[in-house]
């Protein structure tokens, strides 16, 4: 059972989406504007995030990156809509995911369940390329013998990466098998996870050694 926090203004969304999310298993607490959240979230840090970007006072953009300058808690946006303003607002803000209202209940279920099985570890030991080293078992990430802190998305993006340096992933391959969408996806989640991996594991994001663009194609991680 995961322990979510929602923060939503809409009373009648917040409570169907609390009661739809309860019956899916999850424990879930609410909050109905930004400063509330922050104050559940500093209270009692939940697994996971579920928020509205349009709330009133302190909007969703600001909550999302004073959550993510706190710590790694996956975030899922609520947007009314899916324009590229609160998409690309929100992914730089550092979302994980977004879902565009109304969500069917078992939809966002099935979201907040791919983020966090992004948590568990593979069995396959010990990368080391160049200064990075990546344990797979441990989910530890260490550049340069300092820890490098990741969020549960940006960990699996960097552990499918990474796994089969050179080889080029298509931004549809990494949305399966990382975001696991089934459905052709939206390549502006995994280019603003990739940025903001770029951001912590690289000594120059422009010029990347690591997390590597093939124009055209997709990323792949740089050789060792």
């Amino acid at each position: 059972m995961a322990q979510i926090l929602l923060i939503e203004d809409d009373p009648l969304v917040r409570r169907g989406m609390q009661l739809a999310l309860s019956r899916h298993g999850h424990d879930v607490r609410v909050a109905d504007t930004g400063e509330d959240g922050l104050d559940e979230f500093r209270a009692s840090t939940p697994d996971l995030v579920v928020l509205d970007l349009m709330l009133p006072g302190v909007d969703g953009f600001e909550v999302c990156r004073r959550i993510r300058a706190a710590g790694q808690v996956p975030v899922i946006m609520l947007t009314a809509r899916g324009d590229d303003f609160d998409v690309v607002g929100g992914l730089e803000a550092g979302a994980d995911d977004y879902v565009v209202k109304p969500v069917q209940p078992t939809v966002l279920d099935a979201r907040i369940r791919a983020v966090l099985r992004r948590g568990t570890s593979t069995p396959d030991g010990v990368r080391v390329h160049r200064d990075l080293r990546i344990d797979t078992s441990a989910l530890t990430v260490t550049l340069r013998d300092e820890p490098v802190m990741l969020t549960p998305t940006e960990l699996r993006l960097l552990l499918t990466l990474s796994r089969a340096p050179g080889r080029v992933f298509s931004r549809q391959q990494l949305l399966e098998e990382v975001w696991e969408h089934d459905y052709l996806g939206d390549s502006r989640l995994v280019d603003n996870c990739v940025q903001r991996l770029r951001a912590k594991i690289e000594d120059t994001p422009a010029s990347p050694e690591y997390v590597q663009t093939v124009r055209g194609f997709g990323y792949r991680f740089g050789r060792v």
